[in-house]
């Protein structure tokens, strides 16, 4: 298998994409099983994406596209658009862990996540721009809603990475931790966000996923009836009583 599911805390789980021999590169058969895994994490309070060894994903598998007929290649594209967008789709947080380089395809699936840590050592880059290409997996839009459109741009016209000091200030990436350190400060967040209420997580996502698109007026609407379904709640209630007992909450799975 190419890509792994790992239960790593209770509430936390972990999708590895584990070919490190080809910088856990996006052929065929692993956006496929990227697929299949993130289908499989939907019980999750806290979903993790990760590469193993020495890179987080080098994007697609250029060399096993360059023997492609044109219309596979457009296949193979969209099953990894497929992949893409079930991450961002699903409901729970989700953090990628940017273990090493994050390029192309890569950044594209570091980008559907609700959050980017960084060891200090890794590079983000949407490459495409170096073999006569753009970002097909939803980068170039992507990219400019998260960190404006020149950033965006400078990055993508000259397909070169940023250094994740740059990539910091720019607000790509939300948290740079030595290369040592990197699993335990994420594991550290996710823990603390698993022990929030999941319904509450989770209504949260889409409601500020929801009100980036639409107006002020509209956004505060939602946010309102997603309010009134929270007070209405198991997990409220138990937060309101913890509270009252001076003890940390047990919410609902």
């Amino acid at each position: 298998m190419t890509v792994l599911v790992e239960t790593i805390a209770p509430g936390i789980q972990q999708i590895r994409i584990n070919r490190p021999e080809r910088m856990n590169a996006l052929g065929v058969a692993t956006a496929e099983q990227l697929q299949e895994a993130i289908g499989g994490v939907a019980k999750a309070r806290v979903v993790l994406i990760r590469g193993s060894g020495r890179a987080f994903c080098a994007g697609a598998d250029l060399k096993e596209r360059a023997g492609m007929e044109p219309v596979v290649r457009v296949a193979h594209n969209r099953a990894i658009n497929v992949a893409v967008d079930a991450l961002e789709a699903l409901p729970m947080p989700t953090i990628a862990v940017l273990n090493g380089l994050a390029l192309g395809g890569g950044l594209e699936i570091a980008l559907a996540c609700d959050l980017r840590f960084a060891a200090a050592s890794a590079t983000l880059g949407l490459t495409e721009a170096r073999v006569g290409a753009i970002p097909g997996a939803g980068g170039s839009q992507r990219l400019p809603r998260l960190i404006g459109t020149a950033r965006a741009m400078k990055m993508m016209l000259a397909g070169e990475p940023v250094d994740t000091k740059t990539a910091e200030t720019w607000n790509l990436v939300q948290d740079v931790a030595p290369d040592d350190e990197l699993d335990a400060r994420v594991l550290a967040y996710a823990s603390l966000v698993a022990s929030r209420s999941p319904r509450g997580s989770r209504t949260l996502k889409r409601v500020v996923r929801t009100g980036m698109e639409q107006s002020l007026s509209e956004a505060l609407l939602t946010e309102r009836a997603a309010l009134a379904e929270i007070f209405a709640s198991p997990d409220y209630a138990e937060g309101l009583l913890a509270f009252a007992e001076r003890r940390a909450p047990v919410f609902a799975e």
